[in-house]
């Protein structure tokens, strides 16, 4: 509970400073591994300001089967992107990235690198949320994403 309210402050604040940041709405599918495979669907959020440091906000849905069951969890998520290279567009092509997720049933930080700010693949290790378990199964341990980040604006102008 006290990260969704740090996330929906986050949100707001961003919000506020709307005026000096650009912000970008981005469709995000992806593939989580968290001792089970998970398929993710869900909108992002991005801040920049400059291109050298981007802040990312998301919501989504992890869907999966857990011990044999269907399963759909809830997932917030708080990415920074770094890339500090200078005068060099090419080297913006990649970013180093850390951030947070936090489901129902675990927290997990984790770092990574992202292509573009469009496909990122990261790691970490999952902490569970007190003794919460998804259909009986444990989600504690490593933790991999592989995202596809769409822009909103790159499909507006797909589909005109």
């Amino acid at each position: 509970m006290r990260s969704a309210i740090t996330i929906l402050f986050l949100f707001f604040v961003g919000t506020l400073v709307k005026a000096q940041y650009t912000v970008h709405k981005m469709i995000n599918v992806g593939y989580v591994y968290q001792n089970q495979s998970f398929g993710e669907v869900g909108g992002k959020l991005m801040f920049l300001k400059n291109d050298d440091v981007i802040y990312r906000l998301g919501a989504s849905a992890l869907m999966g089967s857990a011990n044999s069951d269907f399963a759909i969890m809830p997932k917030l998520q708080a990415d920074v992107l770094l890339n500090f290279e200078k005068n060099v567009d090419f080297y913006h092509s990649y970013y180093f990235l850390a951030g947070f997720e936090t489901t129902n049933k675990y927290l997990a930080p984790k770092i990574g690198v992202t292509l573009f700010g469009i496909l990122d693949l990261t790691g970490g290790y999952a902490f569970p949320i007190a003794d919460s378990k998804l259909n009986g199964k444990e989600l504690k341990g490593l933790n991999v994403n592989f995202t596809l980040n769409i822009p909103t604006a790159f499909l507006h102008d797909m589909l005109k």
